[in-house]
């Protein structure tokens, strides 16, 4: 990358811990930049002094940890090296524009590895390089139906205690057909609860 470079992070999705924010912090000052930050209960914001441009790098609160948002333009080559050690660091995911005369080079970024490389002068586009998807679509499929089965699951346990106390009222009072009624749907329940669980 020469000094004449500009690059483009945008589309960021890099999440940390306040012990990475401090590692971050740690290793510009090293470098040499002058900087400050300042931190409110959304958010945590580091400027960076590059020459005569101070670039605000913002992190989003998010529960306990952080997460970058916004986009940056970067023309400091050192800084652009540290940024892009950071999303390797976290695993992060980003797309990364390079501009050097007519040309750009972009690349799209999904755990801290490039996927897809763009080249693009004029109207021409180029794929350098594109990975196969890691992901297939029975994957996907199982994934979908594994977040669902995690949802049904505290709802079938609400469902079994509301299905258990109808029964137990139900034997209370000797309505016959009421408890036999709830001791199937019990049953069911519990069928399906242990579906779920395997």
């Amino acid at each position: 990358m020469n000094k004449s470079h500009e690059v483009e992070y945008c589309n960021l999705d890099l999440r940390f811990d306040r012990r990475m924010i401090r590692s971050f912090i740690k290793n510009l000052i090293q470098e040499g930049y002058s900087l400050y930050w300042n931190e409110s209960d959304q958010q945590f914001i580091i400027s960076v002094r590059t020459g005569r441009k101070l670039v605000k790098l913002k992190f989003q609160r998010v529960g306990e940890r952080f997460k970058i948002v916004g986009s940056y333009i970067l023309r400091d080559e050192k800084l652009a090296e540290i940024m892009e050690k950071l999303i390797n660091d976290t695993r992060g995911h980003a797309v990364v524009k390079r501009f050097k005369d007519r040309q750009i080079l972009i690349e799209n970024i999904m755990f801290g590895e490039i996927i897809r490389m763009v080249e693009i002068t004029g109207v021409e586009h180029k794929i350098l390089f594109e990975r196969e998807p890691a992901i297939t679509g029975e994957e996907i499929a199982a994934s979908m139906k594994s977040r669902r089965i995690d949802e049904r699951i505290p709802v079938l346990r609400m469902e079994l205690d509301y299905e258990l106390a109808c029964y137990l009222e139900a034997l209370k009072a000797g309505d016959r057909s009421k408890s036999e009624a709830c001791r199937e749907k019990l049953e069911e329940l519990r069928q399906e609860m242990m579906t779920v669980e395997m």
